[in-house]
């Protein structure tokens, strides 16, 4: 099929070409993100489609990040349209863990890693986060960690 760039290039112009104004400007703010990533640092390189994943997860945690501040501040509708953003980019990442799901996979990880404390929280992590690859937060991970880690 492509790359994932490609495949966000095309579906800015199929949007485009069919008017969806939504669409349209969450795409061109995305690719935005994965040009700006692009230059990053000491030379200009492409990134590969997990770098293009990586821009376009965080860019949708932040409009779930805007639209709470949002809708706690009585703003119900730009907070609707920051909703709206982030499930036109959730179309292009791969589908969230649910909470035992996370679960298992923690347990699965820690015990492969032989870690059983507290003190191994850093190790913990980096386990846990290898195991999910990105389909859950960190947050979520984090907190999944700590409460298996008593």
């Amino acid at each position: 099929m492509g790359t994932l760039k490609d495949r966000l290039n095309d579906d800015l112009h199929t949007a485009m070409k069919a008017r969806d104004e939504l669409t349209t400007s969450t795409l061109r703010m995305a690719l935005s993100a994965v040009r700006t990533a692009e230059v990053a640092g000491d030379a200009v390189r492409a990134l590969s489609d997990d770098e293009v994943l990586a821009v376009l997860t965080k860019e949708a945690k932040k409009r779930r990040e805007a639209a709470t501040a949002f809708s706690g501040a009585g703003r119900a509708e730009q907070a609707a349209k920051e909703v709206a953003e982030g499930e036109v980019l959730d179309r292009y990442l791969p589908k969230q863990l649910t909470d035992a799901e996370i679960a298992e996979i923690v347990t699965q990880a820690l015990a492969a890693a032989g870690i059983t404390g507290k003190a191994q929280m850093g190790p913990a992590m980096k386990a846990a986060q290898s195991a999910v690859a990105g389909r859950a937060e960190g947050g979520r991970v984090a907190a999944e960690v700590r409460r298996q880690l008593v």
